[in-house]
């Protein structure tokens, strides 16, 4: 299983080095030996894609596959940019990409690996499944339960706050994907660095173990948030329902920014907001074209058949393209107030 995982890597640490890998092996040609069309620039990518296809995946996660491998290739051309240029010389950036690639494998199921990563807490390990347990975690069970019946909450609201949950529930079992990946990082590394590279080494260490205090840190926040509604029920100035919307505002409250600037922050989020819903709405009908499809198969109309695929097949594409903008447009609001912040506290 080591081995499967250090060749992953090996592959994402290819350098860019004059002489020694040419273009045609980095990236992928635009089109296959068989003529077909390719997805992805970059080889590894277009390999992952490839077995994807293979998998038992349902529409709507082989969708997101397609949108977070897009934003993984988008990262490391960039990448390739300034390696050229000489702006990653501690290989920050290298090891972060490095680290997404292995966290796309393992989001998947496509790392080798038995997924055992369990949602619970360390103080509920003997918990145990129960009938309306829907969250896989003990205290996410125990606040949802509580807020259904509460009566606190109209059907509405029930149902934004339940996405809330499972967004919550997402980002857990992202945390502890990537904690083992970190891990196996660190495993696979400490005895093929030399000795000269140790002050360097213990700063990437430093580097990786703050993200996952961060992260953990905003696990904590949006529990915190979760408790509260659950509690308290929603406030009359809640500003959005999308959860990932939702978090990027509660960061940028947090973030010390001027009131003109987050009132600017403030209709660009409504407006992502608009454009998550959208995809969402894109998503539920790329499943049921899936549902509609399999049921014409069964049919035996080849004709209807080609019908109902070209039209699945346009939906989905619309659907990953809707999926990669509204990541990439996530992923810029999210690094603008990482930003903003920091310029803020250097003042």
């Amino acid at each position: 299983m080591k081995l499967q995982f250090l060749v992953a890597v090996m592959c994402l640490g290819v350098g860019v080095k004059a002489g020694k890998y040419s273009r045609d092996v980095n990236e992928a040609k635009q089109s296959g030996n068989d003529g077909q069309t390719v997805d992805f620039r970059i080889a590894k990518l277009n390999q992952v894609w490839e077995k994807a296809q293979r998998m038992q995946m349902s529409p709507v996660r082989h969708a997101e596959l397609h949108s977070d491998l897009k934003i993984q290739e988008k990262d490391e051309l960039l990448w390739k940019k300034l390696k050229v240029e000489g702006l990653d010389e501690n290989g920050e950036k290298e090891a972060q990409l490095r680290r997404n690639f292995n966290v796309i494998l393992a989001k998947y199921g496509m790392d080798g690996k038995r997924d055992a990563r369990s949602l619970e807490s360390n103080s509920l390990k003997d918990h145990e499944a129960k009938e309306g347990d829907v969250f896989e975690d003990p205290r996410l069970d125990k606040l949802w339960n509580k807020a259904q019946g509460s009566g606190k909450f109209t059907n509405e609201e029930l149902h934004n706050l339940k996405k809330e949950f499972q967004h919550h529930k997402d980002k857990i079992h992202e945390y502890n994907i990537l904690m083992d990946t970190v891990s196996r990082t660190e495993e696979i590394h400490k005895n093929v660095i030399s000795p000269l590279e140790g002050d360097t080494k213990e700063h990437k260490l430093h580097q990786k173990h703050s993200d996952l205090k961060n992260k953990m840190r905003d696990l904590n926040q949006g529990f915190e948030r979760l408790r509260k509604i659950s509690h308290e029920g929603f406030t009359e100035d809640s500003e959005f329902r999308e959860p990932r919307v939702i978090e990027l505002w509660e960061a940028a409250k947090r973030a010390n920014l001027s009131k003109d600037e987050l009132e600017s922050l403030k209709e660009e989020l409504h407006h992502f907001e608009t454009k998550v819903e959208k995809h969402s709405h894109y998503q539920e009908q790329l499943e049921l074209s899936h549902q509609k499809m399999q049921h014409v198969e069964t049919l035996g109309d080849e004709e209807h058949l080609k019908r109902t695929q070209d039209k699945y097949n346009t939906l989905a594409e619309r659907t990953r393209e809707m999926g990669y903008k509204m990541k990439k447009h996530m992923q810029d609001l999210s690094n603008k107030i990482s930003r903003q912040g920091l310029e803020h506290n250097e003042l």
